[in-house]
Formats: structure tokens, sequence, C-alpha cells
């Protein structure tokens, strides 16, 4: 896109392209000492809490980053190692991907818009972007973007292996021709019918974003949501696919070049392909200050804060349950209770943002899982959501 382009600066373009990742066994383990929870409070650890994420690194995690809060409790913890080569301790406060939990500050930016006046929700997203968006789309609104019921598949990538999409890690992906792409076939069900989670109507939403503003997302996001809260590590990498400032290094389990299976260091990998849906760098204590804020209702207010809490009343596509996510957030009943948050997976990273609507009880956690974007939740993140919260 022309105008993100010429945002690009000389150090965004020619960053580390260099040389591969290194390749390590799966059976690549860190000293014992490495590997133990800490709490990091003054107060008695939660005994479930350390024992989620303790002997890290294991077969499904290599560190582990939480923080819980609310009136319920503060507890704070880490396990695992900073990288499996020197095995030294994962440091806290490091900067991680954060996947999907974009969609929760595109989510508010996009609501914060409707407040204003300058984005309608009803509005179908063809009237602000006739250019990209076809008439055979014409009656997807703005909230069923949000809410994932457009109905708009999924645009196409090269690969349909983790392998394949390894080897084309450093493709960068322009968000028009990603929806052009899923724009081009044919919708998967009529719009506000079905719920099918996918990324493109985030996608489409943060162009709606850069429209109605003529400004790029990533600098909306900035001034509305990083900027006033403080958060001065979360950033947007566009194209550099290094994580920049102290990370854990991340592992994925994947093929390697010898014909065995193995764990392959993918920290360095761009997620373009992600962009408004996904492509967001933070940490446990900004992604804290932004869950108490939203969930307080400073980010967004009033009636539209109520979109985030709101499931549409439909089936899920696939299996034919309840809808499951909101306008940016998702819900599930974890100990007899509501539990609203986001989860978010790139290769090497899972984490999440979580709280009890009340904000009495709160959960952020960065995983630097071997399985990301697996079918399944990672175990050492399951286990954290029911130490946290109770089982389903």
């Amino acid at each position: 896109m022309k105008t993100r382009t010429s945002l690009l600066t000389a150090a965004v373009l020619v960053a580390g392209i260099a040389a591969g990742p290194s390749v390590l066994p799966a059976a690549a383990s860190a000293p014992d000492a490495s590997t133990t929870a800490r709490a990091t409070t003054g107060q008695s650890p939660d005994t479930a809490l350390e024992s989620a994420i303790a002997g890290l690194p294991s077969a499904d995690a290599t560190a582990a980053l939480v923080r819980v809060g609310g009136t319920e409790g503060v507890w704070r913890g880490s396990s695992g190692v900073h990288d499996l080569r020197t095995g030294r301790p994962a440091d806290p406060a490091a900067r991680f991907r954060a996947g999907s939990v974009t969609k929760v500050f595109t989510a508010a930016v996009a609501l914060q818009l409707a407040e204003e006046g300058r984005l309608d929700l009803d509005r179908s997203a063809r009237s602000y972007l006739p250019d990209l968006i076809p008439a055979s789309y014409a009656g997807v609104t703005v909230r069923q973007l949000l809410d994932h019921t457009h109905g708009i598949p999924a645009p196409d990538f090269p690969g349909t292996t983790v392998e394949e999409w390894y080897a084309n890690r450093f493709q960068v992906h322009d968000p028009e021709d990603m929806v052009r792409s899923a724009t081009s076939k044919k919708p998967e069900f009529a719009p506000g019918e079905r719920q099918h989670y996918l990324n493109i109507g985030y996608t489409v939403a943060g162009l709606l974003i850069e429209r109605v503003t003529h400004d790029s997302y990533e600098r909306q996001v900035a001034r509305r949501v990083l900027g006033p809260l403080g958060l001065r590590d979360t950033y947007f990498p566009g194209p550099n696919p290094r994580i920049t400032g102290p990370h854990n290094h991340g592992y994925q389990t994947m093929r390697l070049d010898d014909g065995t299976t193995g764990l392959r260091d993918v920290s360095v990998w761009g997620a373009t392909d992600a962009w408004a849906a996904g492509n967001l760098v933070s940490t446990t204590a900004d992604l804290e200050r932004f869950t108490r804020a939203l969930f307080r209702g400073r980010i967004v207010r009033g009636p539209l804060l109520e979109e985030m809490f709101t499931l549409p009343r439909v089936t899920d596509f696939r299996t034919g349950e309840p809808a499951a996510y909101s306008a940016g957030l998702s819900m599930k009943v974890l100990g007899g209770r509501e539990v609203w948050g986001k989860t978010g997976g790139r290769w090497g990273y899972n984490a999440a943002i979580a709280s009890t609507r009340d904000g009495s009880r709160t959960l952020v956690y960065s995983v630097n899982s071997t399985d990301a974007k697996g079918q399944d939740m990672n175990r050492t993140a399951e286990k954290l959501m029911v130490a946290t919260y109770g089982r389903p």
C-alpha cells in the first residue's frame, strides 16, 4: 500500500534477514536452575500458578511469563529460558509477539471512531471502501467485521505446512492485496448468519480506520491507545521480522533440513500476513495495563464498550456451537463465571489477556510454545487459565 510503504524507515528495510535461525534437537534442554517458577511480588506464591509454569523448558514450551492481578490478589511469575543454547533464565520483562491480542486494540480504535461518529457500525464496509470491497460483499457491516459474522473467507497464502510457511517467513503481505484475494471468492455464508473466526475481518477493519482517519492504522493505535496508556514497550514491527529489544527466543517443532523433527528457532519471522489482526509486539506489563484500562472503560466508553461484551446470537460456522466472539474479545465460562479476553499465537509464541467483567481477576501471559498456532490450546497456556480461573 503506497501510503504505508512511504512510512518505512531505512532501519526497518535493512533489518534482520541475515543468517538463518539456529536449529536444535527436540530434546534440547537447559540447566534446572533456569526452569524454576518465581513469584516476584512480596506475596506468597499461588501454588497452582507456580505449578502451571514449573519445569520449563518442556516438550510444549520453553518459557512462560505471567501476571495475575485484580482485587482477588496479585501474582507475578516466570519460568523457562531466554534461549536453549545458553540456558539463561527467561527475562520476565521481555517483549513477545502478541498475535491476535492485536484484534482487541483494533476493535477498541474502531469503537472509538464509532463514538466520534466517524464509523457507523451498521453501515456497510463497502460504503467506506467502494474501490476495494466488491458488490458481492455489499451487505457486510462494520460490526460484522469486528464480531466475525461477515462471511468473508480467508485470503490465499503460499504454502500449506509450517515448513512451507517458514520458507516464506520474510514475504511482505499487503493488506489490500489480502482483501482482494479473500473477496474474489464466494462468501462462506450470508452476513450476520454465522460466525467464523478469521483474520480477514480485522484486515478490512484496519483499512477502514485508515480510510476514515486519513492516517496509518499503526499511528492511530499509537495515538489513541499506546500513548495515552504509556505502553512504551508495545509497538508494530511492520515488515521488520525481528523483535527489537529484549525478548526470549521462540521455537517451533517442525521437520528439519536433515529430515528429522525437532525445534527450530523462529524468533525472526515476519508477521505482515496478520497486520491489524495480529502484528503487535508487547510485554506482560503493558498488556496488563491495557487490560485494566479497557475493562474499566478508560479506552472505549459507554454503550460502545458493551459491543465488546455482547456475543452475536448465531452459531459457529464449523462447530455449530453458540458464538464465542464479540467485537475484539471472546468469552468462556471458567470456574462457573464468565471470563472475557483474547488469546493470540504466532510461531514460537502464545499470548493472552483475560479478565472477569468486574476486573476482580485478570491474567496476562506469554508462553513460548513449541506448538503455536496448533489446533489445540498449548498445555502450559491451558494450565495457566485453569489455575487462574478454574475449569470450564
